[in-house]
Formats: structure tokens, C-alpha cells, sequence
């Protein structure tokens, strides 16, 4: 059997150039940013106590990081979990209190320790990006530290006596800042590499941004903690640690509900939301309606056998975010397994049904997929079965998926790329009418 030689230090130092061009000029610029911000903020002095302040924030961060290695550990483990970065419940409380040049000290030490203790185990993270992460949190930490500065937060607490309307003013507007500065250098990058669907998809999901701005309001407290007496932020290290967890619990129970391959509902999550749906109609009064599809991608395994695994993959993949652009809001579509797709439409009419279902034979038919050899792969359709309840009398997830699959077969069956219903009439099949020679009298 095969072995896949590990990367080396170097070829994933080196994969900073393989970067598209903009995207390689937009990082290098970050980084040369961030290295004369750091330069520029050495002309701040730093106040006596500073540096109590500085070692306490510091600590806490590095206990945070080591109390919350195993959690690290099993995400890594799951490695299609995405990273989630709590330091900035600590890099905000110190752009808060402490002088420039160390609040971008406190800020690099931070990435630094985490890049020891986890980063340099992930090979999905090499080197360059996280130098770029520090850099984006350097130019982060300083926006943050401006506003403190500029609005008279900084000197308030560091003299223990903040309270007024303007330091709460001084505390929401600095959060905001690196909020704003981090949302917009993560977002750009995204958008010369990745090249997301839309604009919207590369700042994050409102969870994502709602766990960003609990950990800028926690750093907030941090602060008010720090001011008052630096031992103080010892018990917020517990908070962090437990808001970690809690991050972890969600990705594994998400992650135990998706499709590796595609992002959808995996069949056991689908079934599971299909059956619940199916319940509830059957309570609701008369009129109320549920109704599934079975999806089959036509053709499927000429793509595998011309263009290899690697491309059927991104056309699952693809074909995935077409189903779900065609869909309702509150419609849920899963991945059964290979090439076939289920969807759940609650409180659907037979005609809205099948309106929905055409939208996504014209949707699959507008994918198109770079296959890595110049190439591209086009033309894909699709075929669906379609049953609604109480349309069709089934009273049982299985009879109703059982109705869907053969309408699936039927479609098939008549050329593809087309939407059968369930129970739907055809036209009867004539055959060619025969003429019939009748003897000429006489003849």
C-alpha cells in the first residue's frame, strides 16, 4: 500500500507563493503594515505598572491556551471543524489597558504561544498563515487601542476610576474597532482565495459573529477587572475555558449532523428533521402539507470514470450549492449517499412542489466544474421524484420516500432530466394505428 509522504517544515513554509498574485501582494502587504505599526508604536512610552498588568494579561492568556489543549486536540482530530480563536477576549482587555507597544507585544506573544502549542502540529496551517493571522491581530490590537486612547478610556482605568457614559462610549467603540479592522483583513483575504459565493458568506455567520462579540464584551471585563486589581482576571480564565468547551460541544454536534462532502444534512439527521416534519403536519388541521424529493444525478459515474473522483467530489459539491440556492427558506436538503440528494418541503402544495423542483433542474444545469486539466464539466442534469403528502396516502416517512424513489425511477426510465410526481397520470401509450388491406371484391 501507498504512503503519503508527510510535508516537510520547508514545502509548507514555501505554499506562500503557490497563493494567487493579488492575494500573495495583499498578504505581504498586511505584514509589512503591521511591521511599521509595530515599529512606530516603540515612540509611546510605557507608564509605570504597565508591566504588572502586562505579565498578568500574558499569563492568563498562556494558562487559557494550555488549560484548553485537549480541546484543541480532539477538534484537530475532527479535522473538517473549523478553528475557533478565543485570544481576543485577552488581546482586547490588553489594547484596553496597556500602552501600545506592549498591548502589540502582549498581542504577538499570544499567536506565538499558540502557534507552539497548536499550530505547529496542524499541518492545514502553515507557517505564513500564521504570521499573517499575528499581523491581522497586531493592526486589530492597535485600531482597538486607538479608540481607547483617543477617548480617555486608557488613562480612566489605569488611574481605577472609569464609570462615566464616555468610557462605556470608549469600551463598545474600541470592541468595534478590532471587531471592524479583523472582519475586514479576514474578509478581503477570503475573497482574492477562496472566492466565496457572495460578500456575505466571507465576514462569517451571525453565530460566528455573535461568539466574536461575547469574547470582545468578556475582554471588556477583563479590563474593569485589570483596573480594578490585575489578580483579578485570574477567575476569567475559568469563563474562557468553559466558553471554549461549549464551542467544541456545538462543532462536534453540527459536524455529527453534516455531509463531510457537501455541507448538507447527512441522511440520519435528514430522516430524523423528515419524520419530526411528517408528525407535526399530520396534528395540523386539514389542508396541511409536507412533501420530499428524491434526487439522482444523471450520468454520474461517467464523470467519475472521465475525470476522475477528485472532480465527482467538487460536482457533488457543486451540485449541493445549486440545490440549496433553489430551495424555500425552511426547506431542507440532505445527501443520501453517492450521487443521490433528499429534500424535506414543509407545508408545500403539489404545484409549488413541483415549481420547486424544476428551479433545480434549471439551477444544476448552470453548474460547471474546472475538472484540473483544462478542462470543464457542464451539462449535468438531474432527475427527481417527487411526493406530497396527503397526496399521496402514505402514512410513514419510508411509504412516502418509497412513493418519491419510484416517481425517481420513472423519470429516469423516460430519457432523465426531468420531475416526476408520484401518483401523476401520463398520457395512455398509443401504439401506431395499423392499417388493414381489405380484399377488392372481384379481386
Amino acid at each position: 500500500m501507498g504512503r503519503t509522504r508527510p510535508a516537510s517544515s520547508g514545502e509548507r513554509r514555501w505554499k506562500l507563493w503557490s497563493l494567487p498574485r493579488r492575494a500573495l501582494v495583499y498578504v505581504l502587504s498586511v505584514e509589512l503594515l503591521a511591521a511599521v505599526a509595530v515599529v512606530a508604536t516603540t515612540a509611546w512610552p510605557v507608564p509605570d505598572g504597565s508591566w504588572t498588568a502586562f505579565a498578568v494579561l500574558a499569563g492568563c492568556a498562556a494558562l487559557h491556551l494550555h488549560c484548553s489543549r485537549w480541546i484543541e486536540r480532539v477538534r484537530r482530530d475532527h479535522s473538517h471543524l473549523p478553528h475557533v480563536d478565543l485570544c481576543s477576549i485577552w488581546i482586547v482587555a490588553g489594547a484596553l489597558v496597556l500602552p501600545p507597544v506592549l498591548a502589540v507585544a502582549h498581542t504577538a506573544l499570544i499567536y506565538l504561544h499558540r502557534w507552539w502549542v497548536v499550530g505547529r502540529w496542524d499541518t492545514s496551517r502553515p507557517p505564513h498563515r500564521c504570521v499573517f493571522t499575528t499581523s491581522m491581530m497586531v493592526l486589530a490590537t492597535l485600531a482597538a487601542s486607538a479608540v481607547a486612547g483617543v477617548t480617555g478610556l486608557r488613562d480612566r482605568l489605569r488611574a481605577g476610576e472609569p464609570g462615566s457614559v464616555l468610557d462605556l462610549v470608549g469600551l463598545v467603540g474600541a470592541g468595534t474597532a478590532q471587531w471592524l479592522v479583523n472582519t475586514a483583513l479576514v474578509a478581503a483575504v477570503i475573497l482574492l482565495t477562496v472566492r466565496p459565493r457572495s460578500v456575505k458568506d466571507s465576514i462569517g455567520s451571525a453565530g460566528d459573529n455573535l461568539l466574536e462579540a461575547g469574547q470582545l464584551a468578556l475582554g471588556g471585563f477583563v479590563a474593569l477587572a485589570v483596573a480594578w486589581s490585575p489578580l483579578f482576571a485570574l477567575p476569567m480564565v475559568v469563563a474562557a475555558v468553559a466558553l471554549h468547551r461549549t464551542v467544541l460541544i456545538h462543532q462536534l454536534e453540527l459536524a455529527a449532523r453534516t455531509d463531510t462532502k457537501t455541507g448538507l444534512l447527512n441522511a440520519e439527521a435528514w430522516h430524523l428533521q423528515a419524520r419530526l416534519e411528517l408528525q407535526r403536519t399530520r396534528r395540523r388541521p386539514p389542508g396541511a402539507a409536507v412533501g420530499v424529493f428524491m434526487i439522482d444525478v444523471d450520468h454520474f459515474k461517467d464523470i467519475n470514470d472521465t475525470h476522475g473522483h477528485q472532480t465527482g467530489d467538487v460536482v457533488l459539491r457543486r451540485m449541493a450549492e445549486a440545490l440549496e440556492r433553489a430551495v424555500r427558506r425552511g426547506d431542507s436538503v440532505g445527501r443520501f449517499g453517492g450521487e443521490e440528494f433528499a429534500v424535506l418541503l414543509p407545508d408545500v402544495r403539489p404545484d409549488e412542489a413541483r415549481a420547486v423542483a424544476e428551479r433545480m433542474r434549471a439551477e444544476v444545469h448552470r453548474v460547471l466544474v474546472d475538472d484540473g486539466a483544462g478542462g470543464t464539466v457542464g451539462g449535468l442534469t438531474v432527475s427527481i421524484g417527487v411526493a406530497v403528502w396527503p397526496e399521496v396516502a402514505e402514512d410513514t416517512l419510508e411509504g412516502l420516500l418509497a412513493a418519491a424513489d419510484s416517481a425517481l425511477y420513472e423519470a429516469k426510465r423516460l430519457g432523465r432530466d426531468q420531475v416526476r410526481a408520484a401518483g401523476e397520470r401520463r398520457p395512455p401509450h398509443r401504439p401506431p394505428a395499423v392499417r388493414v388491406q381489405r380484399p377488392v371484391p372481384g379481386v
